[in-house]
């Protein structure tokens, strides 16, 4: 009895499906799209930070060659000072010099440190 009895699908319901299983499809390539998308996105941004990143340590590395340098020059002078007074007013330059060089310094950082971010 149930051999012979076939099974059809309304029209209405068949139609109804195919369009669910279309959306489905077009909701998952959607998602599908906006993965990558957001992927490629990440992708790009941590190459940006990388490269920034190496970018903000050279300069740190040449900011701190420039320091040791100058504190060399300075002990330098230091040796061949001639009395107390010379001592004094080598240091009161030494000092006046790198905090000038330290505030620009840490001006140029800030301002890597910004672009990395992406605010600068």
């Amino acid at each position: 009895m149930a051999k012979d009895m076939k099974f059809e699908v309304p029209a209405e319901m068949r139609e109804f499906a195919e369009k669910s299983v279309e959306q489905a499809k077009q909701a998952f390539d959607g998602f599908i799209a906006a993965t990558q998308h957001a992927v490629g996105t990440a992708e790009t941004q941590v190459k940006t930070m990388q490269s920034g990143a190496k970018g903000a340590g050279e300069l740190a590395m040449r900011f701190a060659e420039r320091n040791v340098a100058a504190s060399f020059e300075f002990a330098q002078k230091l040796l061949h000072a001639k009395d107390a007074q010379e001592v004094t007013t080598l240091q009161a330059e030494y000092v006046k010099n790198q905090l000038a060089t330290l505030t620009e310094q840490a001006k140029e950082l800030s301002q890597q440190a910004a672009k990395i971010s992406g605010h600068g």
